[in-house]
């Protein structure tokens, strides 16, 4: 029994020197000489920084698990981790977020993204406050997720009323309510090429857009389209 403990003991303690000898030998061979972070705007690079390990080497350095780590921060929707051999220089691809409602909710208020993550801020864009609800909040983030899922950029949620959502969709006024079918969602920046005159675009009507002949200010009355 002694010596069966002791051959144990001696072989965690030699697994435990390889163990060391490797890390520390990938990490005098393959350092990781500094970091680069790239598209990023809004998130902070020493958040990277903080998030790559203590004396990281480019041959141990979890890549998966740093693009986790800065995948936590709201302002990033995804993040690529690239490891540059010949510099030991390892890059970081942001792609961020974009603010696209600022709504006050209640006695509350909050901003969120195309995606529904609610953001620390406006991040510099320029967004009317709008009031909403519970239930107007969670059309205008189905709309926007379609919209997204679909290819069609949403710039910003401008006005909530009874009739209606108004937003600027790929830089054009569009209004919605209900339910925006995909065949809506599909059809809509063709029909904004074919009409570069109208003033807006009523997706109301099911399965139907409809191209607005006069501009009209007031959706509280459901009358647009």
């Amino acid at each position: 029994m002694h010596r069966l403990l002791k051959a144990l003991t001696a072989s965690i303690v030699v697994a435990a020197l390889t163990a060391f000898a490797a890390f520390f030998g990938a990490y005098l061979l393959f350092p990781v000489t500094g970091l680069k972070v790239e598209g990023a705007r809004m998130f902070p690079e020493r958040e990277a920084w903080a998030a790559l390990p203590d004396r990281a080497s480019l041959f141990t350095l979890d890549e998966e698990g740093l693009e986790q780590k800065i995948e936590a921060n709201p302002w990033v929707k995804g993040a690529k981790v690239l490891k540059n051999s010949d510099s030991g220089i390892v890059v970081v691809e942001i792609e961020e977020r974009k603010a696209v409602l600022n709504g006050k909710l209640g006695r509350g208020s909050g901003v969120w993204a195309v995606d529904g993550t609610e953001l620390p801020g406006l991040g510099g864009a320029r967004l009317k406050r709008v009031g909403l609800d519970e239930g107007r909040l969670e059309e205008i983030l189905g709309i926007g997720e379609a919209l997204d899922e679909n290819g069609v950029r949403l710039d910003s949620v401008d006005a909530v009323e009874a009739g209606g959502i108004e937003a600027t969709v790929e830089g054009r006024r569009v209004i919605f309510g209900g339910d925006v079918g995909a065949g809506q969602i599909r059809a809509i920046v063709g029909v904004m090429e074919e009409h570069p005159e109208a003033p807006y675009f009523d997706l109301r009507s099911p399965e139907r857009v409809v191209v607005g002949a006069v501009k009209s200010e007031d959706l509280s009355d459901g009358s647009n389209g």
